[in-house]
């Protein structure tokens, strides 16, 4: 299996290879557009992926800012940037993989070969291209269903037993809940830990952190190798990267609470903490 991460040095001499398609996931919480900043400068031959419309749908509120799209329509979005179900995915951000990760994560859940772009388009030696790009599109893809295994619902998310560490990838702020730009109530669930997911990695370079490195920042929420772990952040974006660094830190399986905090503030019966410790913060 394809490891969850790759660098330049693995992906530069392999670009436009047959089966290998890249794939452009900016997203931005402040509103800027990622098409635009795709069109301004991208990766050769990498497709824009967009994370609102293609990685997500429009539910109820309580199911948060993001949630999975169905099977069927994942498979038309595949299909669409010509993505067949054997092909290997490489995708990036801007950011060190707070959007590109989300891409990634689903594809690995539904055991097609995948990995992020460690460092993302910093850490790339060559030209870039402008424009709107070429897609190629693929023949039918069949949907795969997303397996339960990989997800927690709200339910059991308000019930968790002890032993199940609730790991929350937001900026400490708004995890303490000193500020909030986009959900309805300010704080946390209750019971949660803080790792940012900027936490992970290496502050000088953007790239994650050495499998060291993360496995004493997961330590220090009390995640260890076997130790069961949901990760949920604002929307179920971010915290794909955190479970990208778990799994790539061999700490074994975590599951994704897709509704995450967007989702559980939105329903006014559930209830919110305020304040706490952010562990793992980078610097």
């Amino acid at each position: 299996m394809l490891p969850a991460l790759v660098d330049a040095t693995w992906l530069e001499p392999r670009l436009g290879a047959a089966g290998l398609l890249v794939a452009d996931v900016r997203w931005y919480l402040d509103g800027r557009s990622g098409r635009a900043a795709y069109e301004s400068g991208h990766l050769p031959g990498s497709v824009f992926v967009d994370l609102d419309t293609e990685l997500s749908v429009r539910g109820a509120p309580t199911e948060g800012r993001h949630p999975l799209p169905s099977p069927e329509a994942f498979a038309r979005v595949l299909a669409r940037h010509g993505i067949g179900p054997q092909d290997t995915v490489v995708a990036y951000d801007d950011t060190g993989g707070g959007s590109a990760a989300r891409l990634v994560w689903m594809l690995r859940q539904l055991g097609q070969p995948a990995a992020l772009l460690d460092g993302g388009l910093r850490t790339w030696p060559g030209a870039f291209e402008v424009g709107g790009g070429t897609e190629r599109p693929a023949g039918a893809v069949a949907p795969r269903p997303w397996p339960a295994a990989a997800l927690a619902g709200v339910e059991e998310v308000a019930s968790l037993p002890p032993g199940v560490v609730l790991v929350d990838a937001r900026a400490p702020e708004r995890f303490r809940g000193e500020t909030e730009p986009i959900d309805p109530r300010p704080g946390h669930i209750p019971g949660a830990r803080n790792l940012p997911w900027t936490g992970i990695l290496d502050p000088s370079s953007g790239r994650f952190g050495s499998v060291e490195f993360l496995r004493a920042r997961f330590a220090a929420i009390g995640v260890e190798a076997g130790t069961p772990m949901v990760a949920s952040c604002g929307s179920g974006v971010s915290a794909c990267a955190l479970l990208l660094a778990h799994e790539h830190a061999g700490l074994g399986s975590a599951r994704l609470f897709v509704a995450s905090f967007s989702g559980w503030s939105n329903d006014p019966l559930r209830p919110i903490a305020l304040g706490g410790d952010s562990i793992g913060t980078a610097g």
